[in-house]
């Protein structure tokens, strides 16, 4: 029997534990539907919206269907809407990034639309999803990623969007000086008021999976030899610091939670908004745990997002953005 007790006056730090009414009064960090990114995706060819079988609960949605989950999403609050298209056609250069009728632009524009100034409306700049060959960028003759010919597609594609109405592009290409290219021309064309997004650290990661099923990638190989090496840490430092040379208005860390310690040394030096991408495999991994009965789903994917906002996310994409946002208002 242990007979020992705390002396008079001893820290007791459970007294700020002993209700619910009291940890929510000391909390030191919240969700906010505001803080939140729901992820979205738009297929040509569809006819109506199609769940991924690697993440329940998301779909591959039809013009139609993606502005109806985006106004609902507008509608729980959620603070924007990233957006990414998948083509009927495909070819080498991945022209239909950046035609005016292509549909991630005719996306774009639909959404803005229909969500007004409610949210806010992104989209993802990168060539993934329209190239015959699955990279980012354009290849050169021997099928290596030519950098800066590939700077000159992605200011296309920047100015297409922009036109169709986005307010923030996502530069998730990881080629180097892409953020001085894409600013520069927007600058030149009077699009100033456009926001860069820079995904400062994105990582070659295990964890993309599913989100090859959501883009019906073709890529044979891999992206390493543009997306950082998981081993290195110091490396995003260099990469933040170069992003906010070029212009970068808001930095990302990507993917999520393997990477807080990452997210944590970046939020500590930047001087920019910086967020946190919660990718497919993240999301696969919680929602196939909780149908397997081996966590409960909902706190799970609440506490998961909490660690964001602990390791200094301003805000998060999120496949959970919507339902979190419905979530979070009914708790109030």
């Amino acid at each position: 029997m242990n007979d020992y007790t705390l002396a008079p006056g001893a820290p007791r730090p459970r007294r700020l534990r002993r209700s619910a009414a009291v940890r929510r009064l000391v909390r030191e960090h919240r969700l906010n539907p505001a803080d939140l990114v729901l992820p979205m995706f738009v297929k040509e060819s569809l006819h109506e919206p199609a769940e991924l079988q690697s993440m329940p609960g998301v779909h591959q949605h039809t013009l139609d269907s993606l502005v109806e989950a985006a106004v609902a999403a507008a509608d729980a609050g959620v603070g924007g809407l990233m957006l990414f298209g998948i083509p009927a056609e495909r070819d080498e250069i991945g022209s239909q990034g950046w035609a005016p009728d292509g549909i991630l632009n005719r996306a774009i524009a639909a959404v803005r639309a229909a969500v007004g100034e409610r949210t806010v409306v992104m989209a993802d700049l990168c060539l993934d999803e329209f190239t015959s060959h699955g990279h980012c960028g354009v290849l050169d003759a021997v099928g290596a990623v030519d950098n800066d010919a590939t700077l000159d597609a992605y200011t296309r594609m920047a100015l297409a969007q922009a036109e169709a109405g986005a307010e923030v592009l996502g530069l998730s290409g990881m080629m180097d000086g892409q953020v001085a290219a894409v600013r520069h021309a927007l600058d030149t064309a009077g699009r100033t008021d456009v926001i860069v997004l820079a995904y400062a650290a994105k990582y070659s990661s295990a964890f993309y999976g599913p989100f090859r099923e959501a883009v019906e990638s073709p890529l044979q190989g891999d992206r390493r030899t543009y997306q950082q090496d998981p081993a290195n840490g110091r490396e995003a430092l260099r990469e933040l610091d170069l992003d906010l040379a070029e212009g970068a208005d808001i930095v990302m860390v990507k993917p999520g939670l393997p990477y807080l310690d990452v997210l944590a040394d970046v939020a500590a030096a930047s001087p920019v908004p910086v967020w946190s991408y919660q990718i497919s495999g993240e999301y696969a991994m919680i929602e196939f745990a909780a149908r397997a009965g081996a966590i409960d789903r909902m706190p799970a994917i609440l506490e998961s997002l909490l660690s964001f906002k602990r390791a200094g996310a301003d805000a998060i994409l999120t496949y959970w953005a919507a339902e979190v946002a419905v979530e979070l208002g009914a708790a109030r």
